[in-house]
């Protein structure tokens, strides 16, 4: 893709997923655009071990868990990305640390990214209210209950909030997502800096 190596360079950016149901996809690839810009992603679930990740309907490969979520501190991450998948979004939305720390990066201002499932946790973590956001289209109705504004995009950022929301649709719009996600990251982390 070409990101540019010292993009994201010093930065440490978590990955939450639950222990089943990330989209392979939607982890490893995105994963790949915050290591290649020089960032230091970690994986954070709500169980230790290995996450078990899906490819659609079939199960996909393992990944190794660098820490809980319910032992993680917002403060010793630059970002906080969450991929999608039917079941991940909605197994971390009935875990009270999982929905805690999204909640808690995002009252911080820390730089977050979803795709596709993923605002579902970003719903119950109640911040999408006033913000702007695209996703998987079935998710529509369930973020404008929430009070946010849903726009039919590859990828959208909003700034209307503490810190940027970047959303992505899904599987095929990961080449944008990731980019604007290694963009808004690096932007916010120089911000911060200042």
């Amino acid at each position: 893709m070409g990101w540019p190596s010292t993009t994201l360079t010093g930065r440490t950016i978590a990955f939450l997923v639950a222990p089943y149901g990330a989209e392979q996809r939607q982890l490893a690839s995105p994963w790949q655009a915050v290591a290649e810009s020089g960032g230091t992603p970690r994986l954070l679930s709500t169980a230790p071990g290995r996450v078990q990740a899906v490819r659609q309907h079939a199960l996909g490969d393992t990944f190794a868990v660098d820490g809980l979520v319910a032992e993680a501190d917002p403060a010793g991450y630059d970002g906080l990305v969450l991929p999608g998948g039917v079941a991940n979004p909605d197994l971390l939305r009935l875990d009270a640390a999982a929905v805690a720390f999204v909640r808690d990066c995002c009252a911080a201002g820390r730089p977050v990214a979803a795709i596709c499932h993923a605002p579902w946790t970003l719903i119950e973590a109640g911040a999408v209210r006033g913000r702007t956001l695209t996703s998987w289209p079935s998710l529509r109705t369930d973020l404008l209950n929430a009070g946010a504004h849903w726009v039919d995009e590859e990828v959208h950022v909003c700034r209307d909030g503490p810190g940027p929301l970047v959303t992505g649709r899904g599987p095929a719009d990961l080449p944008v997502f990731e980019d604007t996600l290694v963009t808004e990251f690096a932007h916010a982390a120089a911000k911060r800096r200042r």
